[in-house]
């Protein structure tokens, strides 16, 4: 035991130590940009931060992956803290999302992600890619209010409110956060070209909340016109712990509101995790599998840990966990300690926290939302062809102009239309030739027929002439539903009024009497 206990102070030492802190540096900026973007609390960012460390960390199975706020549920985030109207009664559902998970992972539901459809995950992925980067426009270009919109993707459009907002527009911006945006997201796309991947000295999330330190500084003293307003600078309370909103549990029955989106933040946040830790497994030199039910148990008693303490909801992030492996972290305690160095952060140096300018995180949030809604990704999908396309583009119109759970529904009814087209056609052929001048039919039946195929298998039988032959073969069928046996079984009874010859092999009659 004392040499187990040796090995993995040695391990954190060499390996899980500095990944830790790699991973700190990346998580930093985000946690308060997924922050700002969600219309939260910027401590809020943080806190989900420190407990996707601390808690989902001991709880996991993963050995890399790394749990915080994902700009994944920034768009629902938003949207139900405003429909709300109150965010210690958003934070019930952020419990309730955690009870939806750990249920998930009780009744060893993990797999769920793998019922999904690629395009529709992808299309959702896209639409939260432009809702991110609509919401993050304003700030980059320096309008400190929050109201520039609230209604949505779609309220962008709306006449009355955009005109209102660009009246304000002047009073609101400096020409300082203008420049720093630029400046910001000209290093981001330098730096995310792969020559400087071999310069590259610390992570750019964290060289650019630096430079817009710097910016700062450096603009306060050359001139008020490039200088930023207060109130474009994050504000972290002195005492953070002493400013958390507590949920309104007696209000937790009051609306269905709640319960649905819960329950909406749940499995998008099960969806991601479990898409995200299936990406990180496969970065691990290792080998080594997460297992899915206790993820999905532990990012519920994250998301409750979150509800419970004032956080926005967390789920396993490929950014972050990417950052692990890169940084080359051997266990979860590298997890632990991004958590650990969260926490001191807050609590020892939150002065230096409020000299980040939004601006910044802004930069980082836009490129962000570029990277999950990248043109590469719209001509990849349009050259699988149009049973990929329109589903993935369909997700994206609709959840620009519902929500997210809506594009997502849609999205997945139009894939499940596309998979039953190709089950009518792919259950059974029908095959025809000519012997001694009669006519002669073979229906063979594929590996799995069911009532899906009813009204073609139906329609292929009635087309049968009269006066022949015809032969269903289902020998090869591993299952057949009871629906194709009792119309195969009718058309039995009926074939000999037509002059039809029938075999049947390898399918049983069954008794059609009691259905007249």
């Amino acid at each position: 035991m004392r040499r187990k206990i040796r090995y993995y102070r040695l391990v954190w030492l060499k390996y899980d130590l500095p990944a830790g802190l790699s991973v700190f540096l990346v998580a930093l900026p985000l946690c308060l940009g997924i922050a700002l973007a969600s219309g939260a609390p910027l401590y809020a960012g943080l806190l989900s931060g420190i407990i996707g460390g601390l808690v989902v960390a001991l709880v996991s199975g993963s050995q890399l992956a790394v749990s915080g706020p994902a700009a994944g549920l920034t768009t629902l985030v938003a949207a139900s803290i405003i429909s709300l109207g109150n965010y210690k009664i958003f934070l019930l559902t952020v419990i309730i999302a955690g009870l939806f998970q750990v249920l998930l992972g009780v009744l060893k539901l993990g797999t769920i992600a793998s019922y999904f459809p690629s395009a529709v995950i992808k299309g959702m992925l896209a639409a939260i890619g432009i809702i991110l980067i609509s919401k993050q426009v304003p700030i980059a270009l320096g309008y400190d209010q929050p109201d520039f919109w609230t209604s949505g993707f779609l309220g962008l459009f709306s006449s009355k409110k955009l005109a209102a907002s660009f009246r304000n527009f002047g009073h609101h911006t400096t020409a300082g956060v203008v420049l720093l945006s630029f400046i910001s997201l000209a290093l981001l796309i330098v730096l995310q070209q792969p020559f400087a991947k071999k310069i590259k000295i610390v992570p750019t999330p964290l060289l650019i909340v630096v430079v817009g330190i710097l910016a700062s500084i450096l603009f306060s003293k050359i001139g008020s016109h490039l200088a930023f307003k207060p109130s474009q600078l994050v504000n972290i309370p002195a005492n953070i712990f002493s400013n958390i909103s507590f949920p309104d549990l007696s209000q937790v029955l009051t609306s269905t509101e709640i319960w649905k989106d819960g329950i909406t933040i749940g499995l998008l946040a099960t969806l991601e995790t479990l898409l995200c830790i299936e990406a990180i497994d496969k970065l691990d030199i290792r080998n080594r599998i997460t297992p899915p039910n206790r993820e999905l148990i532990a990012q519920g008693i994250g998301n409750i840990t979150c509800g419970f303490l004032g956080a926005i909801p967390i789920t396993a992030v490929v950014v972050r966990g990417s950052a692990n492996v890169d940084a080359g972290a051997r266990t979860k305690l590298s997890a632990f300690t991004h958590g650990l160095f969260l926490l001191l952060s807050v609590l020892l140096v939150p002065f230096v926290l409020n000299a980040i300018p939004y601006a910044s995180l802004s930069a980082i949030l836009l490129i962000t939302g570029y990277n999950l809604t990248k043109p590469k990704l719209y001509r990849n999908v349009w050259s699988l062809g149009w049973k990929q396309f329109l589903p993935f583009i369909i997700t994206i119109v609709v959840i620009l102009a519902t929500d997210l759970l809506i594009g997502v529904s849609i999205g997945l009814l139009v894939s499940t239309y596309f998979i039953i087209r190709n089950n009518f056609k792919a259950e059974y052929r029908v095959m025809h030739s000519q012997t001694s001048g009669t006519g002669s039919y073979l229906i063979k039946l594929n590996s799995n027929v069911s009532f899906l195929n009813k009204v073609n298998l139906q329609r292929s039988l009635d087309q049968i002439p009269e006066d022949t032959l015809l032969t269903i073969d289902g020998s090869e069928c591993n299952f057949i539903d009871y629906d194709i046996l009792e119309i195969i079984s009718e058309y039995a009874n009926k074939a000999a009024d037509r002059n039809i010859s029938l075999t049947l092999k390898g399918i049983a009659k069954v008794d059609v009497t009691a259905v007249h």
